[in-house]
């Protein structure tokens, strides 16, 4: 993987352990030569990524919308910066230049992110890796709305294991490293009589 999109929080969180654990990705990233893709923001989870990047020496994209740019939080400090027009071009862009999608804590724009790159995976529009850090066990409640869509049979079971897991970043990476999606969904009809 020479490209990971982050999906993070413009937000800090309630505790400095979300800063920290983005700050420890951040270097991870930079150490084994990962390009980081990312909102371009400069605040919150989001930055405190990037940041890590950059004085690990790391290269950093941000792909920004043009009214979020114009709010004066884009970071300043990019090794590139994207400007698009719509959000939607935000999530496209990101897609294209990505290897893997990586999901730190966040709000609904971070699930929602998450969650197209889930549904794209399991149509079959890409097969590149990607999952949760859970920092904090933030994530716990939603892996449980997994096992529960699983059961409820909204959810196949081989998609389970699509979304990779990790508390810790370095194992997060590893486990990106030898991911094989499973086949693709399809859909049967019956004949009608």
């Amino acid at each position: 993987m020479k490209k990971a999109a982050v999906f993070c929080g413009s937000s800090s969180g309630s505790s400095n352990i979300y800063i920290k654990s983005a700050k420890i990705l951040g270097k991870e990233l930079a150490k084994r030569g990962i390009t980081l893709v990312y909102g371009g923001a400069s605040v919150g989870v989001m930055g405190a990524v990037a940041d890590s990047v950059l004085e690990a020496g790391g290269e950093v994209i941000g792909v920004m919308p043009s009214f979020l740019e114009e709010r004066e939080i884009s970071h300043k400090k990019l090794s590139k910066l994207v400007i698009v027009d719509s959000m939607h071009e935000r999530k496209a862009k990101m897609a294209e230049l990505a290897d893997g999608f990586i999901t730190l804590p966040g709000g609904p724009g971070t699930l929602e992110e998450f969650f197209e790159i889930f549904t794209w995976a399991q149509l079959g529009l890409h097969q590149k890796p990607f999952g949760l850090l859970n920092i904090n066990h933030y994530f716990d409640p939603l892996l449980e709305l997994f096992n529960h869509m699983a059961k409820e049979q909204f959810l196949h079971e081989k998609y389970l294991s699509m979304a990779l897991v990790d508390v810790e970043p370095g194992r997060l990476l590893e486990k990106f490293r030898s991911y094989e999606p499973p086949a693709t969904k399809t859909y049967i009809t019956e004949k009608q009589t």
